[in-house]
């Protein structure tokens, strides 16, 4: 007996540590407006419940602010416990010089093939055979969102289509609205701009430049179209001038603009603000012409730590980010999809259970930052902005920009 209470003692002393080990891990991401706050708040509060601790790394500005600095830090030596990138090619090079955790024993242990949907999100944290990040939602740039109290202003209904809110243009200035908000940041005009294609050209022609980098494609007849209607886009914004997409995604909660394209992360703005998706805004995947959605998001990733405790702590964190608990709290607040599709989400609103059918039902895309180099991306955005913002600069002129950039796209 006495044998047999020592040997348990000496098992529960031996894996004590490693169950009650707690560590504190630096997190570094771009969520700072009110929607991105709510929802990493609830991840945080998940880690700390574990027994680890959070220490909230904030960078503020956009993902094209933070991801230099993030990526920087690692390079230089000074790696934190875990960081936020979109899944895709944003940490092909940190990957390659041996900087990223490899947490493919996490991935193999809970079945992450098996249950994140779809597949691509983990294929994209995937290089060699081994995983290096936990995806945590879906998000998609392909949504319009539409001011209920705007359109009622100007004394029309809310338009169901991108042709029906072009033509709504002169009853919305009459009534003192911004048809259009827009952010005066690169990576909106050409996020904004992406919307357009898929809506007008249409998801084969978006993947033959996108995937295949075919740069006659983007010269074709069906690609003017395209132009031509982000020319009427860059009208019906030209007077809106706030700097941030939060910014721009107030001005639709106010009223003050009809309209916003951005991806699916500005429902956590109306969550903040007390909107009702159905009553207060409308949504309109695909500008309600191609109703698809593109399979982008955020994902964290575990720079290499020589403390084991470290690198634990770390996986942990991983594993808590694919629960099903964390998938529906983070979610609901940050206004994006689940990566798991076992989850319940019987309460979500009407514009995520438009997004959840349109993932169901396989229409889908995959995201620019899974398609495009770095380097490929930052020219289309500085391209996109000065067309956005030169009204002097012609189809015709932007057009063959675009073209020689997907002709030397990675």
């Amino acid at each position: 007996m006495k044998n047999w209470k020592l040997a348990a003692w000496l098992c529960a002393s031996v894996a004590l540590p490693v169950m009650a080990h707690a560590e504190e891990l630096e997190v570094t991401h771009w969520w700072t407006s009110g929607g991105e706050a709510a929802a990493v708040g609830e991840l945080a509060k998940a880690f700390d419940a574990s027994g680890d601790t959070w220490k909230d790394g904030a960078i503020a500005g956009s993902g094209g602010v933070a991801r230099p600095i993030i990526i920087s830090r690692i390079m230089g030596g000074d790696p934190m416990g875990a960081t936020q990138l979109n899944h895709g090619r944003d940490a092909e090079e940190l990957i390659a010089a041996g900087l990223l955790q490899d947490i493919t024993d996490v991935a193999e242990a809970e079945g992450w093939r098996d249950i994140i949907k779809p597949i691509s999100l983990l294929d994209a944290c995937t290089v060699d055979g081994k995983v290096y990040c936990a995806p945590i939602n879906i998000h998609s740039w392909q949504w319009m969102w539409l001011s209920n109290k705007a359109f009622a202003d100007a004394g029309v209904p809310v338009p169901a289509n991108w042709d029906e809110f072009v033509a709504d243009r002169e009853a919305l200035e009459k009534a003192g609205k911004i048809p259009l908000a827009m952010g005066q940041q690169s990576w909106q005009s050409n996020g904004a701009f992406g919307v357009i294609a898929v809506a007008i050209g249409g998801p084969d022609l978006w993947k033959k430049i996108n995937v295949d980098k075919d740069a006659e494609a983007a010269r074709s007849p069906e690609m003017t179209k395209v132009f031509e209607q982000a020319d009427i886009a860059r009208q019906l914004s030209a007077k809106s001038t706030v700097q941030d997409w939060n910014q721009a995604t107030n001005m639709v909660i106010t009223g003050e603009a009809g309209a916003q394209i951005m991806g699916d992360w500005a429902q956590g703005e109306f969550a903040v603000a007390g909107q009702v998706a159905g009553k207060d805004y409308t949504c309109l995947p695909g500008l309600g012409v191609n109703k698809i959605i593109s399979t982008g998001g955020d994902a964290f990733y575990f720079p290499v730590n020589e403390d084991p405790e470290v690198t634990a702590a770390q996986k942990r964190l991983a594993s808590l980010i694919v629960s099903k608990e964390v998938q529906v709290a983070f979610n609901s607040k940050k206004g994006s999809l689940p990566i798991r599709g076992d989850v319940d989400l019987s309460t979500v609103n009407d514009c995520t259970k438009q997004g959840l059918e349109i993932l169901a039902s396989g229409n889908i895309l995959p995201d620019g930052t899974m398609t495009l180099s770095a380097d490929t991306r930052t020219q289309l955005d500085d391209l996109l902005t000065e067309f956005w913002s030169t009204p002097s600069m012609t189809v015709a002129d932007v057009q063959e920009k675009y073209a020689s950039i997907i002709e030397t796209a990675e």
